[in-house]
């Protein structure tokens, strides 16, 4: 209870403060998202992946990142999209979204030439790790070259409505500093405890991380949208599960491999990686499909549904497979 509710005021505080620095700087809300609020959410991931590469753990540092793709874009967009009208914004989401899909695609590629070489335990090397982050770099330069090109996105449609007084710069900063260090808290502190009562039921390792911690590590993002939408900022949703799907591919797994070879488990070819990626391909249909400017509540069922029967199929096709420690 205590940890759910540090989550949601911590999310609270950083979209206080995520509006009034995008005001202040003249940045969009969702380049905002995309690019402070993502690498903030991301963080806990991050963390739990470095950590379990590190202490041999690949299943689980891998699961986390791949898990956590398709709890963002599959749960917490669905869940935005049926409760809120979310803008499309274009100009972002064509050139945003098309990297969020080709990363995920060059993850999956990468982990398959070393299955189609007939190595016995197919794996991601260190260098797989550094290319990764190298293309972090470049995402976040690119970004942020987008979004000072666009003069149609510095003033956002709706944006001169409701004016009020703006607070300083540096409260701004403290409210989205105070609020991630908040919510990664209360999102740390929840994994453990959800992976313990999965572990119980003798439920492997990479299904527990793919969705009891991949879900715990995206209470960030979840508790984020649900701030946005409450607060009327749906955009700052978009960017960040757009901008959060890149950084749980390049950063999340990236920083993990640097730290650990990532053994690649045999599933994640029939299921976690196809999930991911039919997830993704159903999100740039929708950016693509969506000539209003909007996205449709059907929409946010559909990725809905498809993330509930990935975690059935994850739970009820490994159940078992896996001993109680």
């Amino acid at each position: 209870v205590v940890c759910i509710a540090l989550l949601s005021k911590g999310a609270d505080w950083m979209i206080d403060g995520v509006v009034d620095l995008a005001e202040r700087t003249g940045l969009p809300k969702i380049v905002i998202g995309a690019t402070v609020v993502s690498l903030g959410t991301t963080l806990p991931e991050a963390f739990v992946s470095v950590m379990a590469a590190y202490m041999g753990n690949p299943g689980l540092a891998l699961g986390n990142g791949v898990g956590s793709i398709i709890a963002d874009t599959g749960l917490i967009f669905g869940l935005t999209c049926v409760l809120a009208v979310v803008p499309v914004n274009r100009f972002i989401l064509n050139r945003t979204g098309w990297v969020q899909v080709g990363a995920a695609t060059l993850l999956v590629v990468i982990a398959v030439i070393p299955l189609l070489r007939g190595d016995p335990e197919p794996t991601l090397q260190r260098w797989v790790g550094f290319l990764f982050l190298t293309l972090l770099c470049g995402y976040l330069y690119i970004t942020y070259v987008w979004a000072r090109q666009s003069s149609v996105m510095v003033m956002e449609e709706g944006d001169e409505d409701g004016v009020h007084e703006l607070m300083g710069l540096g409260k701004c900063w403290l409210l989205v500093v105070s609020g991630l260090v908040m919510i990664v808290i209360g999102a740390r502190v929840l994994v453990p405890a959800a992976s313990e009562i999965a572990v119980r039921f003798g439920v492997p390792d990479d299904v527990i991380a793919a969705t009891m911690v991949a879900f715990g590590t995206s209470l960030p993002e979840l508790m984020t949208a649900i701030a946005a939408v409450r607060k009327g900022h749906p955009e700052i949703t978009v960017g960040n599960i757009v901008g959060a799907d890149v950084l749980n591919c390049l950063f999340v797994i990236g920083a993990a491999a640097v730290a650990a070879p990532l053994a690649i488990p045999e599933n994640f070819y029939y299921f976690h990686f196809p999930a991911m990626l039919f997830i993704l391909f159903s999100f740039r249909v929708f950016i693509s499909m969506n000539r209003k400017g909007v996205f449709h509540r059907w929409q946010g069922i559909w990725l809905l549904s498809v993330y509930a029967v990935y975690v059935v199929l994850g739970y009820t096709l490994n159940v078992g497979s896996a001993h109680p420690v």
